[in-house]
């Protein structure tokens, strides 16, 4: 009798759990341990901007989104001029819900000609820094918004790298991360966001896909994602997933690849009768997606 091959034989019956069930391939069995890395929330723009807090975390837990990004000027009203025992109770609500405040969207941006204009967005992005950690977040997204053609396009990118790196640093002393979305005419072209982050030196500073037309641009998404993704943060932003002609299958395939941990947001465009049904939907196509 062929021991070994009884012992496999053994091995091999033993995997089987469950009547009708077929062994799992252990590279398989790995593959999903990772699919599940990912986590998915709301971006508020739109679908939550006319929730105050209660209702938003409320209907997040009925959606089974587990995360929150909050967008300024939004409904639910967290802005800096928040007091001390108006912030201690955001983080209250959320502490007390499965929801997470996974940061805060601002409109923060550094690509200005008027130098003034830059230093008030400097400062303004440090002053929500500081409400952020008040509420429990972890971070603020900001962005560029261009690059102006009346400048030369590398000095842009110098300003905006640099006031990267001022935030950047002050956020790291706050224990918080910057979260720079791919935004922006011309600037959310792939190699010119590579060109900002070849400039930035901190580390809290973290780049936020934003499943933009341009990232089709050539040499292909997969080439464009690779160039950059060395530089994602805890956050990517996406819109319905089954919607336009972005290759979301190809980018979660790329997502599952990077053993990627963070939160996968959406930032809706449509304007469906019944949000709540319409997040229960994307979280399924989102869950599909994964799966395959």
């Amino acid at each position: 009798m062929d021991i070994n091959k009884s012992r496999r034989s053994f091995l091999q019956k033993s995997l089987v759990a469950g009547a009708g069930l077929i062994l799992i391939d252990p590279f398989s069995a790995h593959a999903m341990m990772r699919k599940s890395n990912m986590k998915f929330g709301l971006v508020t723009y739109q679908w939550g901007r006319d929730w105050d807090l209660p209702t938003l975390i409320a209907n997040c837990e009925k959606a089974g989104f587990l995360g929150v990004e909050l967008r300024t000027q939004h409904a639910h009203g967290v802005e800096t001029s928040l007091s001390a025992g108006e912030r201690s109770e955001v983080k209250k609500r959320f502490a007390d819900s499965p929801v997470t405040c996974v940061g805060y969207g601002s409109n923060y941006e550094y690509h200005k000609v008027d130098q003034a204009d830059v230093r008030k967005n400097i400062e303004g992005t440090k002053a929500y820094l500081k409400l952020c950690k008040d509420i429990g977040a972890t971070g603020i997204k900001v962005k560029p918004n261009g690059i102006p053609k009346e400048v030369p396009k590398e000095k842009t990118i110098a300003q905006i790298a640099a006031s990267l790196n001022e935030v950047g640093q002050y956020a790291a002393d706050l224990g918080q991360v910057i979260r720079v979305e791919v935004h922006g005419s011309v600037s959310q072209e792939i190699p010119n966001m590579k060109a900002i982050f070849e400039q930035v030196t901190e580390k809290s500073v973290t780049m936020c896909w934003n499943c933009n037309d341009q990232d089709l641009n050539s040499p292909g998404l997969e080439a464009n994602f690779n160039s950059v993704k060395k530089w994602f943060g805890d956050t990517v932003h996406i819109r319905e997933l089954n919607v336009g002609e972005y290759p979301y299958q190809q980018l979660m395939n790329l997502f599952v690849e990077m053993n990627y941990k963070g939160w996968i947001l959406l930032e809706a465009r449509t304007k469906p009768e019944d949000r709540i049904a319409a997040m229960k939907e994307q979280l399924d196509v989102f869950n599909t997606m994964i799966g395959n």
